[in-house]
């Protein structure tokens, strides 16, 4: 057996030990930090992508879909903490899918022809627009509200 094959198994499996140990030990404020990272980083992507053109906000869903999964792989054990989990997922597919919506909007405008069909397109187009920004005022509403709450509870000694 070579040695680069030795490293190939021993390191996986060293890696699955060290990270079963972890988890074990695992207490709140460890968890808290984990939940809190994984909704930073969605919430740094709506930061940076903000007011963006058709293929970045489709993309901006894309990036949202792969963090509401992020966020609802962690294995968490606290309760209240498995309850802030489920929260935020339901935010990040909800904003997700407004982002989604509204990028497509964005998208049906730019084909639009100069004629009264095209104008019609158009207008459809801006309300799906008006709509997706209202729902997604409201849920980053939802989420600034659920972050304030988990801050709080992160915060309160075990």
């Amino acid at each position: 057996m070579s040695v680069l094959h030795k490293y190939t198994v021993i390191a996986p499996v060293s890696l699955s030990i060290a990270l079963l140990i972890t988890s074990c030990n695992e207490n709140k404020v460890s968890q808290c930090q984990r939940l809190i990272r994984v909704v930073n980083t969605g919430t740094s992507l709506i930061d940076k992508n903000k007011g963006t053109q058709v293929i970045t906000s489709l993309q901006l869903s894309k990036d949202l879909e792969f963090v509401t999964k992020s966020i609802g792989e962690l294995k968490l054990t606290d309760p209240k903490l498995k309850g802030f989990q489920s929260n935020f997922v339901k935010i990040f597919q909800n904003l997700s899918q407004a982002i989604a919506k509204a990028g497509r909007a964005l998208g049906a405008t730019k084909t639009a022809e100069a004629s009264e069909s095209g104008r019609e397109k158009i207008q459809k187009a801006r309300t799906e627009i008006d709509s997706a920004l209202t729902i997604a005022t409201t849920i980053g509403k939802q989420s600034d509200t659920l972050m304030n709450q988990m801050n709080k509870y992160c915060s309160q000694p075990e």
